[in-house]
């Protein structure tokens, strides 16, 4: 297939993805590679439940739609049994469980980068919040004699292949067994619903609290071992190479720099990696501290209500931390108010803000800050690319940005 022809299908897919989700828009991708929509417009980010039709989509490889009676996941590595586990198999013989989860892609923001990185130029709409249905792996591994100790990793494989023909890169991820045992499941449904295609139907893993990447699409191997994807035994394994989206994608580093290749690691947050000397570049695992705010929107005009107030809505959220504070500032952060949550609370899921503003008519900038349950607050703004000091790292990859600034808007009160 040529690259014309690549990018024609890409397109085609990307088309039919927005006819299913009206209420996402497409997103530009410099590397012409992604099928990528977000979140059309900020109202999405004024409710909690984030329906199917909005929720934003992001993967490389063409979007399969298989036959789910025919899809299976291979279980291997430190097992006493290996097994092959069907869609049936799944749905039959193991416990049924659903997780709130705040899905963002790790690359959310990058759009606010500047220098400006390459690939999906995300603004702000690559998060949402659904409930996921399916499987404990706990119950899995349980019935498979898996070794679950302390430092074991969980590898998961897609079954997705890389349309160009020169690469030999297959997607996989690898999940601590701590953070496996904690929460993880195989999801089938979505709010409800079987997974749409976009969204790795069959059955994908689903890591609540940290990056998207890490919830891997039509899942079809799970490997326990005692490292991440490292090593010759993967870097070529029937000639393909599966540590590539670990060891190098998805890092946190300057540009031109090839990170080095780590067999496990015992940091998995990803704020105390930043901050850490044990790793060099990290690793996007657990997302980062961050909110939006949804109501009103950028740009817009508003009338204040009959008592004078305007209702200023949003989201919070921390990964699998809890987010335990939320600020408003009304004058671009000049100083600021705290906000009152409301709404559901679960753990990994956002958590609903508001705050009544009394303005006078004028124009006003508007902007949010989170805090953590461990005391860390979002940064102001993304360093520029050779500055180091307390705002967000600028960095290649344009991972895990969380600044507050970048994300302000302008309303008009009239």
């Amino acid at each position: 297939m040529s690259n014309s022809e690549r990018s024609e299908n890409r397109q085609q897919e990307t088309d039919a993805i927005l006819e299913r989700k009206p209420g996402t828009e497409a997103v530009t991708d410099l590397e012409d590679r992604y099928r990528v929509v977000g979140a059309a417009d900020r109202e999405t980010y004024a409710n909690w439940l984030t329906p199917i039709e909005d929720h934003y989509v992001c993967h490389r490889n063409e979007t399969l739609d298989p036959d789910a009676a025919d899809w299976a996941v291979d279980l291997a590595g430190a097992v006493d049994r290996e097994g092959t586990l069907g869609m049936d198999d799944l749905r039959e013989d193991y416990p049924t469980v659903a997780v709130a989860h705040t899905m963002e892609c790790a690359g959310n923001g990058r759009g606010y980068f500047d220098p400006e990185t390459g690939s999906v130029q995300w603004e702000y709409g690559a998060v949402s919040t659904a409930i996921w249905t399916g499987v404990p792996l706990t119950s899995i591994l349980a019935n498979y004699g898996a070794t679950t100790d302390d430092g074991m990793w969980l590898t998961a494989v897609g079954g997705d292949h890389p349309e160009v023909e020169d690469e030999n890169d297959r997607f996989a991820r690898s999940i601590p067994m701590a953070k496996v045992l904690e929460d993880c499941i195989l999801a089938y449904e979505i709010n409800g619903e079987p997974l749409p295609p976009e969204h790795g139907h069959p059955v994908r893993l689903l890591v609540p609290g940290w990056y998207g990447v890490n919830s891997v699409k039509w899942l079809t191997e799970l490997h326990v071992t005692e490292t991440m994807v490292h090593g010759p035994e993967w870097a070529d394994r029937d000639g393909e190479d599966f540590t590539q989206w670990q060891q190098s994608s998805y890092r946190i580093h300057p540009e031109g720099v090839e990170p080095n290749s780590n067999a496990t690691v015992s940091t998995f947050d990803t704020w105390d990696q930043l901050e850490s000397d044990e790793i060099d570049h990290p690793y996007t695992f657990d997302e980062n501290v961050k909110s939006t705010i949804g109501q009103p929107d950028d740009g817009a005009t508003v009338t204040p209500d009959a008592d004078g107030t305007v209702e200023i809505v949003g989201v919070a959220w921390a990964g699998d931390d809890a987010v335990t504070g939320i600020e408003v500032s009304t004058d671009g952060g000049d100083s600021w108010q705290d906000a009152d949550w409301f709404g559901p609370d679960y753990d990994c899921a956002w958590r609903l803000f508001r705050y009544r503003w009394e303005p006078a008519p004028g124009t006003y900038t508007l902007a949010s800050r989170a805090t953590d349950e461990r005391g860390r607050r979002q940064p102001a703004r993304i360093a520029d690319a050779d500055e180091d000091g307390d705002d967000y790292p600028w960095n290649e990859g344009g991972y895990a940005e969380n600044a507050w600034h970048p994300h302000a808007l302008e309303v008009t009160v009239e």
